[in-house]
């Protein structure tokens, strides 16, 4: 692999004198996980030296593990779920400290999965999990990977679409993205909303099969972040540019070609990083899809790490919608300030410089998308859309629905 990318000189322009970093050697946290990517690629193919930057990464066990590491300053950044940032911001589950979405990281490529025996009892589509779920006196026991993250949120929102509450009808659990596998085999839960490359894993070890991709319920969904704290942005705020910088670097050369892809899913394959076969971790990264129920394809919303720019912007919408989430939900016992609070962790001035300087595209801080449902997400009435949904947290009609 070769960075092919030369930093402009209007770029490496920012590295010089008092606008240069204020620390340079910088702990970078992840998960063992095909979107911790251009992070890897960051730190190890020369992306982040012509800012005046060594990434040393260090790979977490949990979430919960990279939250409080992150939160004690043992790491100064990291790979993080959209919702496990605000949530820490809105002190969900945690201490409330003010956080920092610096840039996004990637878009799509997660999936909701069910287990092999629920595929041999017939379970293998939306309607049978209705039924299932609402004619069984044993609630279904389905996993994520931390209670206010992006995989909570699209397994919540895909079960509410198709008419399951996710919290009357669901036991929801919380496992770590790389024990999801052992957990189905172990038969302690009956599927799972993860990241790649633990639905493949799933597949290839006949361990169960892809229900629904992430992609399929959001095109082109916000998944995960570069995060640090506020603190960390304002003590430090060329540090963060310049680590924006190199990822934005790194993020590009993944998805400049196909060969760029091939040649990253070698390098985090090892066991130093994701530590899966690079045939588990190619195909996805592709595009190419088996579900392991039958259907193959090509997916016209792959797993994103650039996308000439779309992908790394901090929208305010998708921060807001994060936070409709959490008051459908429960989780917020009121409406927030959604854009005041968005506006608050989202990094765009420092974003825009540093994409800028790249000559890297800055859309606008607001997009416009239509879910699975069909209800449209623009973030422009935040607490309506969030009061809209039929299935919440306060629907008393399905309190006794399995009385």
């Amino acid at each position: 692999m070769q960075n092919d990318n030369s930093p402009r000189s209007d770029a490496l322009a920012w590295v010089a004198g008092s606008d240069g970093p204020e620390k340079s050697l910088l702990n970078i946290g992840y998960l063992p996980l095909t979107d911790s990517a251009s992070l890897i690629v960051a730190a190890t193919q020369g992306f982040a030296q012509p800012y005046g930057l060594t990434l040393t990464l260090r790979r977490q066990a949990s979430w919960s593990v990279l939250r409080d590491r992150l939160l004690s300053g043992e790491l100064d950044a990291a790979q993080g779920l959209y919702g496990l940032i605000y949530g820490i911001h809105l002190g969900l589950g945690s201490q409330r400290t003010p956080m920092a979405v610096l840039m996004g990281l990637s878009q799509n490529g997660q999936s909701i999965n069910l287990s092999a025996d629920m595929q041999q009892a017939g379970v293998t589509d939306a309607g049978a999990l209705l039924t299932r779920a609402h004619q069984n006196s044993a609630k279904l026991r389905l996993a994520q990977t931390f209670p206010t993250g992006t995989h909570a949120m699209w397994l919540y929102y895909w079960l509410a679409a198709k008419g399951i509450h996710p919290l009357r009808d669901v036991d929801s659990v919380v496992v770590p993205p790389s024990l999801m596998v052992q957990h189905l085999q172990a038969g302690r839960i009956d599927g799972f909303c993860a990241g790649e490359p633990w639905g493949a894993c799933a597949i290839e070890q006949d361990q169960g099969f892809m229900l629904a991709s992430s992609q399929s319920i959001w095109p082109d969904h916000p998944e995960k972040v570069l995060s640090t704290t506020a603190a960390f942005v304002e003590e430090y705020p060329n540090t963060a540019r310049a680590l924006i910088m190199a990822v934005l670097d790194a993020s590009r050369f993944i998805d400049q070609s196909d060969e760029n892809r091939r040649s990253t899913a070698q390098l985090i394959s090892s066991p130093d990083y994701v530590d899966t076969p690079v045939g588990t971790l190619l195909p996805r990264m592709l595009g190419e899809y088996d579900d392991g129920n039958g259907r193959v394809w090509h997916d016209s919303h792959p797993l994103r790490f650039h996308g000439e720019g779309a992908v790394n912007m901090p929208y305010l919408s998708d921060g807001m919608w994060f936070m409709t989430q959490f008051r459908r939900w429960g989780l917020l016992r009121d409406d927030p300030d959604y854009l005041a609070l968005a506006s608050q962790i989202q990094q765009l001035d420092i974003y825009r410089d540093a994409a800028s300087a790249l000559g890297i595209e800055v859309p606008g801080p607001m997009r416009s998308s239509v879910l699975t449902d069909g209800v449209t997400w623009n973030g422009s009435d935040p607490a309506s859309y969030a009061s809209s949904f039929a299935l919440n947290a306060y629907d008393p009609s399905s309190l006794n629905r399995k009385a």
